[in-house]
């Protein structure tokens, strides 16, 4: 395992992360979660991301008990805050109020006294800028917060989201936005945006939601078992990844199949490690349904891709890409 600096701050974290949306508290049980995150530290894994409303928060849960007894300071914990959590009315968004009782109910489910990076999980028009970042600020200084992100902001909200730290003097330091071979709407505004704030890329679905695994092949029906045959994963295709489920999609990612051979990788590798190649990206997560499945994707870690190879994948993907920055996950 490689380990970033998270943009321009002191924190490392592990190039590749795990992640648990979808998969702890929903698609796996308590033992299969405990073993991916075992395979995880196994690799060398630090970096574990989750949220407060995956698996109506389960996730964050399954992710505390899964780590009980290993030493805090060997790890970044990190988990995001926005979603709905309860039926209340104020269950949800960036007001002082959720923010603060959100974070004290992560530490208990996470079973820690801090939250290494605490993300913003999404924009909320709702609420003044201010308000939020008081928050985070007075979380930071408690010391219940290390660092701040967020995550699927546009470049001109992290414009304003940065203005506001410097003024409060929190350490806003990441941005989590989804990224990969087919998904690269960051790469014109958020990307810049970023560098110049100083924040580095914590990217979600290097595998665009698994259409880069390999599973869905053209003419072919989706196979059993997968995200897209599955109830918990039906809805989340639907507005993911159904863009790509169609013949010319699937037919260029099949035309990468030889590229990631010839580079010694699996597909699945092969583009974990493009969006590693991006020097603006820290981490990458992956999910995990199984361990099998960390230990081979930690080979993308520490992976230098030739540019002829970065060319290669451009030239098949032409056409397929998304490009447009006004897009969001």
């Amino acid at each position: 395992m490689k380990y970033r600096k998270l943009g321009k701050s002191g924190l490392l974290v592990s190039e590749i992360a795990l992640g648990n949306w979808i998969t702890h508290g929903a698609q796996v049980d308590e033992a299969t979660a405990q073993a991916c995150v075992n395979a995880a530290l196994d690799s060398g894994i630090t970096t574990f991301d989750t949220a407060d409303a995956y698996s109506e928060t389960r996730a964050e849960s399954v992710l505390g008990e899964s780590l009980k007894g290993i030493r805090r300071e060997s790890i970044e914990l990190c988990t995001k805050v926005f979603h709905p959590t309860g039926p209340g009315h104020n269950d949800r968004g960036l007001s002082r109020k959720h923010i603060m009782e959100a974070c004290n109910a992560s530490l208990r489910r996470l079973q820690t006294d801090y939250i290494d990076v605490y993300y913003a999980h999404r924009f909320d028009s709702t609420v003044s800028l201010e308000e939020t970042f008081l928050a985070f600020s007075d979380l930071v200084r408690q010391g219940k917060v290390l660092y701040i992100g967020v995550s699927e902001w546009t470049a001109e909200q992290i414009k304003l989201g940065a203005t506001l730290a410097r003024e409060m003097r929190v350490p806003f330091v990441a941005s989590q936005p989804q990224y990969s071979m087919l998904w690269r709407v960051i790469e014109a505004e958020v990307i810049p945006a970023c560098e110049r704030e100083g924040m580095g890329q914590v990217v979600w679905s290097p595998l665009a939601q698994g259409i880069l695994s390999g599973k869905y092949a053209p003419d072919k029906p989706i196979p059993e078992g997968s995200r897209a045959s599955t109830t918990a994963g039906s809805g989340f295709f639907k507005r993911l990844a159904g863009q790509w489920l169609h013949q010319e999609v699937l037919q260029a990612v099949e035309r990468i199949q030889p590229i990631a051979k010839e580079c010694g990788l699996t597909l699945p590798q092969l583009a974990v490690a493009w969006v590693l190649q991006n020097p603006q990206v820290s981490s990458a997560i992956i999910g995990a349904s199984k361990p099998e499945q960390v230990k081979e994707n930690v080979k993308a870690a520490g992976v230098c891709l030739d540019p002829e190879v970065m060319t290669q994948i451009n030239s098949i993907l032409n056409g397929v890409v998304e490009f447009d920055p006004s897009k969001t996950g």
